[in-house]
């Protein structure tokens, strides 16, 4: 049962590259993700130099599926350009959580103080 659970669920994501293009036009296909994803990972990917364009949309508003395409100048492929920014975006994010969970202990530190 497992490998037919695994056939019937669409992959997580996938690459289309319309034929005779190269590499430094791809869209991607991203499943089971909706705007929160696509403007971060799309203003992230914008802000290398070598990136020509970069957008998103959305098939339609009952699927939860991302068209996300990125053209690249300077014989950059669009996979590195793709990868770094979702690299970039970990990056953020990380700093985002460390620094929350520092306030926190902040907080939790400054309240015992008070409390005692």
């Amino acid at each position: 049962m497992g490998d037919e659970e695994e056939k019937q669920q669409p992959r997580v994501l996938q690459m289309v590259r319309a034929e005779g293009s190269d590499k430094s036009c791809v869209t991607f296909v991203l499943h089971n993700e909706d705007h929160t994803l696509g403007n971060s990972l799309r203003y992230m990917i914008m802000k290398n130099p070598e990136v020509e364009f970069c957008g998103y949309s959305i098939t339609h508003p009952s699927e939860s599926k991302i068209n996300f395409r990125v053209q690249t100048r300077g014989g950059l492929p669009a996979v590195e350009a793709f990868q770094k920014g979702l690299e970039d975006l970990m990056g953020v994010c990380q700093h985002v959580l460390s620094t929350f969970k520092a306030s926190v202990e902040e907080y939790k530190t400054k309240n015992d103080e008070t409390m005692e």
